[in-house]
């Protein structure tokens, strides 16, 4: 054990988010002092990488991801048979996420962390951005600061589909599919009220909670919400406050689902598959900490 901690290293990926761990091969009985490095690391810097993973089935994905928290299933989309929480994102199976997302935010308790392992790669595209949605918020003036830390936004899993559709779902089988995907993903809908800045747990530090499960921000007409939010969403979206990651079979990523936002390029003609763990909950608190709630779930 001593041998891996010491080529234990860090690396840095971009200058304001993400770093690729190197060194260490991932598992359930990690050292727990490596362990707390990575965790150091992943507070840092929001995003962590690992290649050569290849090791890792989906029961070890399973067994090391409960190092970092509770297993969390998500709420409407079952999990992969003989798992207890992998949700598998196959490109065949339904919709891409080629949108700017925070995991699960349609619900109060959302998951602290994901951790995603690359299964089948494409050989050109399907790079995932993530952006650090703290910076995003230094960034914004101090007026924008000011109103954004008083704002509340309604999440919901009920959105249009059609506008996140692939271009190339020609095919009868490739419809259905994704009909299919819809319909599940949407078997339930909540709706959840968020406040746009909320303090990390871990950290202290404001973050912008939006992505695109945000339906309208509360109190405005839906024109001046789809204006407000444009603007917020842009500074998430600068290349600045942002880490591109290319792929390759066998890598883990594991991010703080509630410091970022991550992007799922859709450009891509062969097959994709990724598996993703999330783990542990948390109900985002506003600066005066007033907490996250439902407002319906039908």
């Amino acid at each position: 054990m001593t041998t891996q901690k010491q080529q234990l290293k860090v690396v840095p990926v971009a200058g304001r988010i993400g770093a690729e761990i190197q060194g260490v091969q991932l598992r359930g009985d990690l050292d727990p002092e490596i362990f707390n490095e990575i965790q150091q690391a992943l507070n840092e810097h929001k995003v962590v990488f690992f290649k050569g993973q290849n090791h890792l089935d989906d029961a070890e994905q399973e067994e090391f991801s409960k190092l970092l928290g509770e297993l969390y299933a998500h709420p409407t989309v079952p999990v992969r048979a003989n798992s207890s929480a992998i949700l598998e994102l196959d490109s065949i199976h339904g919709a891409k996420a080629n949108h700017w997302h925070t995991d699960v935010t349609f619900v109060p308790e959302v998951p602290k962390y994901s951790i995603l392992r690359g299964v089948t790669i494409p050989s050109v595209g399907g790079d995932t951005v993530w952006a650090n949605t703290n910076s995003a918020y230094e960034d914004l003036p101090e007026g924008l600061q000011k109103l954004a830390d008083e704002l509340w936004a309604i999440h919901t899993n009920d959105y249009d589909y059609a506008s996140f559709t692939p271009s190339n779902v020609d095919a009868d089988g490739e419809k259905e599919a994704l009909e299919k995907y819809r319909s599940t993903f949407s078997s339930t809908v909540f709706k959840t009220r968020h406040p746009v800045v909320h303090v990390h747990a871990e950290t202290g530090k404001k973050h912008l909670l939006l992505g695109g499960f945000v339906s309208k921000l509360e109190g405005y007409k839906t024109s001046e919400s789809e204006h407000l939010l444009s603007i917020f969403n842009s500074y998430v979206e600068r290349l600045e406050n942002s880490v591109r990651w290319q792929w390759t079979e066998g890598d883990v990523v594991i991010w703080d689902n509630l410091a970022t936002q991550h992007y799922a390029i859709a450009d891509y003609e062969e097959r994709r598959v990724v598996r993703r763990v999330t783990v542990g909950k948390d109900v985002p608190v506003n600066l005066q900490n007033e907490a996250s709630k439902i407002v319906s779930k039908q």
